[in-house]
C-alpha cells in the first residue's frame, strides 16, 4: 500500500484554492487551477493502489458473505477466489497495467457472483462492507474532507480520467469534478474484447462504493452524474457532518 502525496494548498489568481502535491508548479501565466494533479503518480504507487482496491473489494465481500453465512454458497465462493487470484503477476516485474487487469477481472467476477445470487440490491451491502475495510487500510493525511476526495481523484487517475478539484469551501468541505470518466472507456474496450460485464453502467456500483467510503471516513457524501460533450462524468463533495449545538447548526436555525 502506498500513501498519496501530501497535498499543499495553492491559489492561482482569484480562483478557488486547489490541492496539489508539493513541488508541482502551478500553471504559468494563467488563473486556471491545475488539473489532473496525480498525472505524475509513480508506477509503483499506481500498482499499490490497484492492489489495495482489490484487497478492499475481496475482503469486503468476504465480510458480507460471513454476515450472511450460507453454507451452500461456500464452494462457489472458494472457486471464485481461485479465479480472482489466478495467474497473479510477478510482484517485482509487474506493471500497473498488469495489476489493473487483475483488479478489473476480480471486480467483474465479484459483481457477477453477488448479483447472480442476491440481486443487484446487494451491491449496497457490499459497498458498506468494503467501506469497513477501507476505513482501516486507507491512510488519513490530515486534510479533512479533502482526504476522501483525493482518494477518488487517485482512482480516477488510474483510468486516465479528466478531473479537477474545488477546495475553496474550507477544510470542512471538498469537491471534485470528473469531466470525463475513463472507466467507461476501459469497460467498453473490455466488453468488445469479450469480457462479460454484469452491470450496464459502472455508476451503478461506483456511486454506492464512493459514498460508503466517504462516510467511513466521517464525512457526508453527495454527488451528481453528468453527461455532456466530454462524455460521462460526475461531481463529488465530502462535507463535515453538522453536529447538534455547533455554531454552523445554530446559524442555520437563525
Amino acid at each position: 500500500m502506498s500513501d498519496a502525496p501530501e497535498g499543499g494548498i495553492a491559489r492561482t489568481g482569484s480562483g478557488p484554492a486547489v490541492l496539489r502535491p508539493p513541488g508541482e508548479p502551478g500553471p504559468v501565466g494563467s488563473a486556471d487551477p491545475p488539473r489532473n494533479i496525480y498525472r505524475g503518480m509513480p508506477e509503483a504507487e499506481r500498482s499499490a493502489l490497484w492492489r489495495q482496491r482489490l484487497h478492499e473489494a475481496e475482503s469486503g465481500l468476504t465480510r458480507l458473505l460471513a454476515s450472511r453465512y450460507d453454507a451452500a454458497q461456500l464452494s462457489g465462493w472458494f472457486g471464485l477466489q481461485a479465479e480472482i487470484f489466478a495467474d497473479l503477476p510477478d510482484p517485482v516485474t509487474a506493471t500497473a497495467a498488469d495489476w489493473q487487469r487483475v483488479f478489473f477481472r476480480g471486480q467483474a467476477l465479484m459483481e457477477r457472483f453477488l448479483v447472480g445470487r442476491y440481486g443487484e440490491e446487494s451491491l449496497l451491502a457490499w459497498a458498506g462492507a468494503i467501506a469497513e475495510v477501507h476505513r482501516e487500510v486507507e491512510p488519513d493525511h490530515g486534510r479533512g474532507a479533502a482526504d476522501p476526495v483525493h482518494r477518488i481523484a487517485r482512482q480516477a487517475e488510474l483510468y486516465g480520467s479528466e478531473y479537477e478539484f474545488d477546495d475553496g469551501a474550507g477544510p470542512g468541505r471538498a469537491a471534485l469534478t470528473i469531466t470525463h470518466c475513463a472507466i467507461w472507456d476501459y469497460r467498453e474496450r473490455a466488453r468488445r474484447s469479450g469480457v462479460r460485464l454484469t452491470l450496464a453502467s459502472p455508476c451503478t456500483y461506483c456511486t454506492k462504493a464512493l459514498s460508503a467510503n466517504i462516510r467511513a471516513k466521517g464525512y457526508e457524501p453527495s454527488h451528481d452524474l453528468r453527461t455532456g460533450p466530454t462524455g460521462h462524468g460526475c461531481r463529488w463533495e465530502a462535507t463535515a457532518a453538522v453536529t447538534a449545538g455547533s455554531d454552523d447548526n445554530i446559524s442555520r436555525e437563525q
